[in-house]
């Protein structure tokens, strides 16, 4: 009779759970739950993210050029791509699909070549990386840490790599990986928007041409449509439909009705990008004469900005922080022998890590740079420094001369003594217009009933060098070829000038508040080298024979227990 009770229980107790279990699939079937138990919430997605995967009416389709043997940083970098498609892939449903491809596996040489210049003609960026074989040779591969998503006929790419000269290596694939979710969800929400928002070059006053902003002309037309195009100052409304305009590096004065109309375009919200040198001095023009005046340049716009909240001064910065460039050291009729020697008038522009527009990007190279400072008297405007010197430069003030001998010349170092100096900024709050309480009809030879003194809340970026979006040329079988922006011809590295200037138009752009998730912060937990080193041993035992006590105490537990319900 016991016995007989006792297997009814079990039988009950069994078919209780087994309702419960059913329960449950059929609960999870109507509702959706996730836990994410890290302290920072890694594995959660943003509600912007969310949301723009739930609003997904087709496949978009995700291709990763990150496959095949790998070194174990970039294998950690697949495993965290992979799980970041995952996650998104449960918010997006099957509208969410991606696979993983190894550029690598052409046949031949000549095709996996070909393959990587297409890979390359689509803007995805390689790496070379040093790779160890089995039988402890060296080598170097080229890698792609890159994606294309497409989504109906649309393409856009995605570079995956944070890749800081000045920081480790584990330091830098954190940044990559901590970038993900906002590099991907830009992508997919740049694709899937059906109308792209409007950025303009301003031209008619020597802005820098299409050649030399080509580079960021051809990533910003991946994410917006790109224009180019003087102010007509009699149509009203000519700038309303640009949700940015771009102020790249001009040569002449802009007249007051073309800066009435930049005014009244900020006043409604619109937002501006000045990329200004306040003095004329230039690189190139040094290689055809040593030595050069650096004159100071009257744009008509320092009563425009100073009302905004800052001032650009007419000075130029040199810092021992820079980059090299060849120059001539061979004496009087030798032949010419160039060697590398520091360049302090292109400084490596230290980024704000705290800023989303800054976070994580490489130093930007910048040229004949000047100084920024930010003015009090408007307290509805917040002023945040992007870029700045590092702690080892001078200010030299215009006009001055300017040579090549410079270079060549040893440093002393108590001279180059000043405290970092701000080189760009942004600014965001309501602007006051600079025509308030100017007879408005005297300037645009007209009435305007929509002239506004108070702005609506706006941003704008201010940078003291026009050279910071200027892409280099090259003259290749007798026609000019751009350069990437930030590529440094001598020194064969990438700075972080694309990624500055496309930050700061998301940035100023951000309907959809995709940038808060380059704030995200994730812990970088680095192995303590030194105490693995001293206690290697102990844990090696640790892990090996805990596992198998663990299961043999509990094997022994399991059958005492055995022993005394059957013994009752």
């Amino acid at each position: 009779m016991n016995k007989d009770n006792m297997k009814t229980g079990s039988l009950m107790q069994l078919g209780f759970w087994i309702a419960v279990i059913v329960m449950i699939c059929i609960i999870s079937t109507f509702e959706f739950k996730r836990f994410d138990l890290t302290s920072e919430k890694r594995h959660t997605l943003s509600e912007p993210t969310k949301e723009l995967l739930s609003g997904l009416d087709d496949v978009v389709y995700v291709r990763v050029y990150l496959d095949g043997e790998l070194p174990l940083g970039f294998r950690r970098l697949r495993t965290a791509i992979r799980e970041k498609l995952d996650e998104l892939r449960v918010y997006g449903g099957g509208h969410i699909q991606y696979e993983f491809v190894n550029p690598s596996e052409q046949a031949d040489s000549r095709s996996r070549e070909e393959y990587f210049m297409h890979l390359y003609e689509k803007g995805l960026r390689p790496a070379n990386v040093d790779v160890t074989d089995s039988e402890g040779g060296r080598s170097q591969k080229i890698i792609f840490p890159s994606a294309l998503v497409t989504y109906r006929g649309e393409e856009v790419p995605v570079n995956l790599l944070k890749n800081n000269p000045e920081k480790s290596a584990d330091e830098n694939l954190h940044n990559s990986i901590r970038s993900l979710e906002y590099e991907l969800t830009a992508a997919v929400h740049s694709v899937v928007t059906p109308e792209r928002e409007k950025v303009a070059f301003i031209e008619g006053h020597g802005e820098l041409d299409e050649m030399l902003v080509n580079d960021i002309m051809n990533e910003l037309s991946n994410y917006y449509e790109v224009y180019r195009g003087r102010i007509d100052v009699n149509d009203p409304g000519i700038l309303d439909d640009y949700g940015a305009i771009i102020i790249a590096k001009p040569q002449e004065p802009l007249d007051e009705p073309e800066k009435y109309m930049i005014d009244q375009y900020i006043m409604n919200g619109g937002s501006v990008l000045w990329f200004v040198d306040p003095v004329a001095v230039d690189l190139d023009s040094l290689t055809y004469d040593s030595e050069a005046f650096a004159l100071i340049k009257d744009l008509n716009i320092d009563d425009q900005l100073f009302r905004y909240g800052v001032r650009i001064n007419p000075n130029l910065v040199m810092d021992l922080n820079c980059v090299m460039i060849p120059v001539n050291v061979a004496l009087g009729d030798q032949e010419p022998r160039f060697e590398p020697a520091p360049w302090y008038f292109s400084p490596l522009l230290m980024p704000d890590d705290e800023h989303p527009v800054t976070r994580g990007i490489n130093p930007v190279k910048g040229e004949f740079v000047s100084v920024i400072d930010t003015l009090e008297g408007n307290p509805e405007i917040d002023k945040t420094v992007l870029l700045k010197t590092s702690g080892n430069s001078r200010v030299m003030n215009a006009p001055m001369m300017v040579s090549l001998e410079m270079a060549k010349e040893q440093p002393d170092p108590s001279s180059f003594n000043m405290p970092p100096q701000p080189v760009a900024v942004m600014l965001e709050g309501s602007f006051r217009s600079v025509f308030a309480n100017r007879m408005i009809e005297d300037i645009i030879g007209r009435e305007d009933p929509g002239f506004r003194q108070e702005g609506e809340t706006a941003r704008m970026l201010v940078a003291a060098d026009g050279d910071i979006i200027r892409n280099d040329v090259e003259i290749e079988d007798g026609r000019p070829e751009p350069l990437p922006l930030g590529y440094d011809r001598y020194s064969r590295q990438t700075f972080g000038n694309r990624d500055f200037v496309m930050n700061a138009v998301s940035y100023l752009l951000d309907d959809a508040g995709l940038m808060e998730l380059r704030t995200r912060e994730l812990s970088l937990r680095l192995l303590d080298r030194p105490r693995i080193r001293e206690e290697r041993l102990q844990w090696q035992m640790i892990n090996v024979l805990l596992p198998v006590a663990l299961i043999i105490m509990f094997g022994i537990i399991f059958n005492i227990l055995r022993k005394r319900r059957f013994a009752r």
